[in-house]
């Protein structure tokens, strides 16, 4: 299946309701970072994360260092910002919630 690229008006449309995901321009993704009260609640959070990731078959390129967890999405197949990083944003947000 192929997956588009958002446009720029789409992306900063989606930006704008996406609550604390930026845009990264060089990487052509939206990054997050959370921290957490410790490491095991940080890898708690990548834990269920990579379980929603998993089953949307769509997976962050992350980093964790103790109690930080940095995230970007992008969709490689689509050079950018695909409707997929979007959904993926919104149910990580949702866990944060």
């Amino acid at each position: 299946m192929q997956v588009s690229r958002l446009d720029d008006a789409t992306r900063e449309a989606v930006l704008q309701q996406l609550q604390n995901w930026t845009y990264d321009a060089q990487a052509k993704g939206i990054r997050r970072t959370l921290q957490f009260a410790d490491f095991a609640e940080a890898f708690g959070f990548m834990a269920r994360v990579a379980i929603l990731a998993e089953k949307a078959d769509h997976h962050p390129e992350w980093f964790n260092v103790y109690n930080r967890v940095e995230i970007l999405l992008t969709t490689h197949d689509a050079d950018g910002l695909s409707q997929r990083d979007v959904d993926l944003a919104s149910a990580i947000n949702a866990i944060t919630s």
